[in-house]
């Protein structure tokens, strides 16, 4: 209800507050309907991937990322593996995947999840985008997330969205690739790929090192956050209901409640089937890759602590400050961020070089329609990492 009166309102506030776009100058592209025949990668190759750690141990939560949890709702593909990495900043273990780490001269690929999710959110994409375009890849778990640690917010000291904000995420970003990314391969030509609110985490990271490095060769944002929540779109009228609900949800009982009834995995299902265009592609595998980590204690405070987040950087104000090239990739079939108001308020930015649609797709592409997209984040890999061996 909340979120459907504010997206009203913000709307009447952008009409008044978002610069004029007279044209696109990106690149539009539309692909075929569908996933289709002869874009895919080939069949899923089953196996068993296997636990590594990077960093020392401890933190948080007395354990690694990847221990003393029940297995994984899927299985590994061929070559991907698990790690845990201790970010000594926040005194956090950090579970994460990997795939290609043999192939040192290679570019790295960084996954980068979005709300609600983790790291098997890209287990239809690790591993075969390393098979068939030779880079490293790498998933990581925000905290707060997956089956990294998850402080909590509310403890001593800290302000609400202190801990769980995209400037913090950046930092993790930049730390581990930093810590355990680059020490594990010779060549440091860095392709982010984020889905969501992840592309606010991942743009925030290459903003945060402008001028330090030239690593960062390009980002993909597949679907991402418009933030409609955001502080300065909520109409005049919705910002004191917003602001009124946020703080009832948490600081009273009524928050961990709430956080009861959707995590099950029939209110997991319910918002996936919501977000995909396609419901016979909400599996079980996938409702459960989503719901495990989000009964693992502490995630109710994180999810609490983030819903009530409407400050932070735009994605607007973020992608013309991109050094390196930026792909669009919408799936036209996104129930909450609507991609005609992404093309308006991004498509036009000089940084964008691409803006691809793709039709009967939802918010989460790099799932639902894997076969369409491994393709397109592979050769944008290789056309943006090429152009520095020139």
């Amino acid at each position: 209800v909340m979120a459907t009166a504010v997206r009203g309102g913000a709307r009447g506030a952008r009409a008044a507050k978002a610069p004029a776009v007279p044209t696109l100058r990106a690149r539009t592209i539309r692909l075929g309907s569908g996933p289709g025949p002869g874009l895919g990668l080939g069949r899923r190759k089953k196996g068993g991937g296997r636990a590594v750690s990077a960093g020392g141990g401890g933190g948080g939560s007395g354990r690694s990322a990847t221990s003393q949890r029940e297995p994984l709702p899927y299985v590994l593909d061929n070559g991907v593996e698990e790690g845990s990495w201790f970010w000594k900043e926040t005194s956090c273990n950090v579970r994460f995947q990997k795939a290609g780490e043999a192939k040192a001269e290679g570019p790295v690929v960084l996954l980068i999840h979005g709300f609600g999710a983790n790291a098997d959110h890209f287990r239809k994409n690790i591993g075969r985008i390393s098979e068939e375009y030779g880079c490293r890849v790498y998933a990581i778990d925000l905290i707060g997330y997956g089956y990294s640690d998850k402080p909590n917010p509310r403890a001593s000291g800290r302000k609400p969205n202190d801990l769980y904000n995209f400037y913090v995420w950046a930092k993790q970003v930049n730390a581990f690739l930093d810590e355990v990314v680059h020490k594990e391969g010779t060549n440091r030509d860095t392709v982010l790929v984020c889905n969501s609110i992840g592309c606010l985490v991942g743009l925030q990271a290459i903003a945060d090192k402008a001028g330090v490095d030239d690593d960062y060769k390009g980002i993909v944002l597949l679907n991402p956050s418009l933030r409609l929540l955001h502080k300065t779109k909520q109409s005049w009228i919705a910002k004191p209901f917003v602001k009124l609900f946020q703080d009832f949800l948490r600081e009273t009982p009524a928050g961990e409640a709430f956080f009861a009834q959707v995590a099950t995995a029939g209110f997991v299902e319910k918002v996936l089937k919501q977000a995909y265009h396609n419901p016979d592609a909400v599996s079980t595998e996938l409702v459960q890759s989503v719901l495990r980590p989000g009964l693992e204690p502490g995630a109710s405070a994180v999810f609490l602590d983030f819903v009530s987040y409407s400050d932070g950087p735009l994605p607007e104000e973020l992608i013309p400050r991109m050094k390196c090239p930026v792909e669009l990739i919408w799936g036209e079939n996104d129930p909450w961020e609507p991609i005609e108001m992404g093309r308006e308020q991004l498509g036009a930015f000089d940084t964008v070089r691409n803006f691809v649609s793709l039709p009967e797709v939802g918010h989460c592409p790099q799932d639902e329609a894997p076969d369409l997209v491994n393709p397109l984040i592979g050769n944008f890999v290789a056309d943006v990492t090429s152009k520095t061996k020139m």
